[in-house]
């Protein structure tokens, strides 16, 4: 990068003033990691001092049958497929369940486009679940769910959406977002909401006083330009409507072991590299430079391992998900090593050996408990450590 241009964009970012498209391409093109990093250490500083914010939750998938065979996707099956599943709601509340001695605050639950699952299937589910677990916030469904239940049902968005809140949603999902330019998009995505019906769905949701993520899947086909393209629509759509509380780089994941059934799904994996590590950190750098109006960003530690996880606590990143426990959409995908679950202590003590102090929280991120700060290096050194791989 040309040096009078790189004190510019600094200049910028420590005065406060609001990137643009040029400014996020630029940023994508350095190759000065630890600046990129210096800079959105410091915006994510500003904003969220030493704190790094996680929750105790369970991600339900309660069924992987999907009418959709969108490129990049393991997950998903066919009806009569050997390993195709659907849970009864009895099933899904037993899993449910099984975490409620861990003090659970979330359910996160994300499905297949099930061709002949009835819509009453979805609020009867999550009736059950809120019976079952009062104390308990369900975050669940993507946009493009929603745009499919209005499919299924003959129903608008609105009255889905009063009717799933009114069975106890707290929360839409980030997900179905992957990459928005139709450049990228309608090589990668095989269903039918794109950029017009998820903005759509997400600006109502808002306007009924819920607080949603939002996503971006990188490192496939894409090109940075169309990452920053990305995320300014969504910084537009969080100036209107301010619903928007984190911003989740999700990274696209290779289908590196057959599934149970042999068969690999990932159909643009001979075309693709994932992102490296450094890409990975420099993705959540940029985003949270151009991403000025949402307050949080979020290593969903799953999809990037934990080291790296650790890492982009210092490339902008202020939010680390959850204990998750089972996230079959992933690991469905790849052996890619990251664990099952991590418990709240596995949490601390990942966050306490990067420096930060963590703090715990729920759905809305409204604190649950605010832990010690890290403790000091010298403190650490004076007893062994554990390693995370």
């Amino acid at each position: 990068m040309d040096a009078g241009l790189k004190r510019e964009l600094e200049a910028k970012v420590y005065a406060g003033e609001r990137l643009t498209r040029e400014d996020g391409i630029a940023l994508y093109d350095s190759d000065d990691l630890a600046w990129l990093g210096r800079l959105a250490h410091h915006r994510r500083t500003e904003l969220n001092g030493d704190r790094v914010m996680f929750n105790v939750n369970r991600h339900l998938n309660l069924t992987n049958v999907c009418s959709a065979s969108c490129a990049y996707c393991s997950f998903q099956r066919k009806p009569g497929e050997k390993d195709a599943y659907t849970m009864r709601i009895d099933e899904a509340v037993r899993k449910a369940k099984e975490m409620e001695d861990e003090q659970l605050t979330e359910l996160h639950i994300v499905n297949g486009l099930h061709p002949t699952l009835p819509w009453r299937y979805y609020p009867k589910v999550l009736r059950e679940l809120k019976a079952a677990l009062p104390k308990v916030k369900l975050k669940a469904f993507t946009a493009t769910e929603v745009q499919w239940f209005e499919k299924i049902s003959g129903l608008g968005a609105d009255q889905i959406l009063d009717e799933l809140m009114d069975a106890g949603l707290e929360s839409l999902t980030g997900g179905g977002a992957e990459i928005f330019d139709w450049e990228v998009r309608q090589h990668i995505v095989d269903h039918a909401c794109h950029w017009e019906d998820w903005s759509r769905i997400h600006r109502l949701a808002h306007s009924k006083g819920m607080k949603t993520p939002s996503t971006m899947l990188y490192g496939h086909i894409e090109e940075p330009r169309h990452r920053v393209d990305h995320v300014l629509r969504l910084r537009e759509l969080q100036d209107e409507t301010g619903g928007f509380l984190v911003f989740i780089p999700l990274r696209y994941q290779h289908d590196f072991v057959d599934s149970a059934d042999g068969k690999i799904r990932n159909r643009i994996q001979a075309r693709t590299t994932m992102a490296s590590p450094a890409e990975s950190l420099k993705t959540f750098a940029v985003s949270r430079l151009l991403f000025d109006n949402v307050p949080h960003v979020k290593c969903f530690w799953v999809m990037h391992g934990l080291s790296v996880a650790q890492l982009s606590l210092n490339f902008g990143v202020d939010d680390l998900d959850g204990s998750v426990v089972e996230y079959k959409i992933t690991h469905d995908a790849d052996a890619y090593g990251t664990p099952n679950t991590m418990h709240r202590d596995d949490l601390l003590h990942l966050i306490w050996d990067a420096g930060f102090r963590p703090v715990e929280r729920n759905t809305r991120y409204e604190v649950v408990r605010e832990y010690d700060a890290a403790p000091t290096l010298a403190e650490r050194r004076a007893e062994p450590q554990q390693v995370w791989a």
